[in-house]
């Protein structure tokens, strides 16, 4: 009764935080403190630290998936518990960016810019979706609710991942257009 419980307590939270983060960042995305009149520098060199963030927080969800499938929990642990942590500080960093910085359009054309416009509108929809799967992922390892975890934990895996992936895709695909 108790992990029902705990897992109860938290759909509030997952639900609030599932919501809230996707419009905060949205409404972020369209402040650009410069634009405002504030004296403040572009940082314009978060672009490829944040990415770097991506890839560590794909190569992290491969080590954990490797670790747990070894039986080395406390690993697993530890390796996810790292790359909530990286894909929070990617999102910091990326609003931070967009504050200061001002969009860069996408310079290619042909087939290319289809591709690079397919892989971002993935990106972002499948971005958003993994809010709420992440939380209620760690929330039933949390609870100790394992057998749930594990069948949720087989969606959001490759969602998360192909979320990283392709966060570092878009970034490799667009920087040869950023201002310097």
């Amino acid at each position: 009764m108790e992990k029902q419980n705990l897992e109860t307590k938290y759909n509030k939270w997952i639900v609030v935080l599932s919501v809230a983060i996707p419009l905060v960042v949205a409404l972020l995305f369209g402040v650009n403190l410069r634009k405002m009149g504030y004296d403040v520098e572009p940082l314009s060199f978060l672009p490829p630290i944040y990415a770097t963030i991506n890839g560590i927080t794909a190569v992290l969800l491969l080590l954990a998936v490797n670790a747990i499938k070894n039986g080395k929990v406390k690993l697993h642990e530890n390796l996810m518990k790292t790359a909530i942590g990286c894909s929070v500080a990617f999102l910091g960093m990326y609003v931070a960016y967009h504050m200061t910085s001002d969009s860069t359009k996408f310079g290619g054309e042909g087939i290319i810019k289809y591709i690079y416009y397919f892989i971002l509108v993935t990106h972002i929809i499948l971005s958003i979706a993994i809010i709420p799967l992440v939380l209620i992922t760690y929330v039933r390892a949390l609870a100790q609710v394992f057998d749930k975890h594990k069948k949720i934990a087989k969606i959001t895996y490759p969602i998360w991942l192909y979320v990283a992936v392709t966060g570092v895709v878009v970034y490799l695909m667009i920087a040869p257009y950023y201002a310097h």
